[in-house]
């Protein structure tokens, strides 16, 4: 995964702050981070990155029309959330989600498989 981009979307400061120096210990580049979805449309738009991570609820938006985007351009996605699979946009139920409170080994091995089923595909 070393030099892999990644994009964050978490409304926590503290996750994404926590999330930001993880995956660059483990050879990540953070492509961009957002707080807010408009930020994140934005950013889902713009920035290139190879893989993103995406909180299911951004305050009191729903993360939808990002990972809307994010699919459009054939990037894998990993959901993070509080709430479980029945939380997930109803498009994206199948899609890989790790639950908070989360550890790093489940981010990093959910990012290493989604990098690697993209590969394949």
């Amino acid at each position: 995964m070393l030099g892999r981009r990644v994009l964050i979307v978490e409304d926590d400061p503290f996750i994404t702050l926590a999330l930001e120096e993880t995956l660059t210990e483990f050879g990540l580049i953070v492509a961009g981070s957002a707080r807010s979805v408009p930020q994140a449309i934005r950013l889902a738009q713009t920035v290139a990155f190879d893989v993103a991570l995406l909180d299911v609820n951004i305050g009191q938006d729903r993360i939808d029309p990002v990972a809307d985007i994010i699919s459009a351009r054939r990037i894998p996605f990993v959901f993070t959330t509080g709430c479980g699979r029945a939380g997930l946009p109803e498009a994206y139920l199948q899609r890989a989600i790790v639950e908070k409170p989360f550890y790093v080994e489940e981010i990093l091995r959910t990012l290493r498989e989604q990098l690697a089923s993209d590969e394949t595909h």
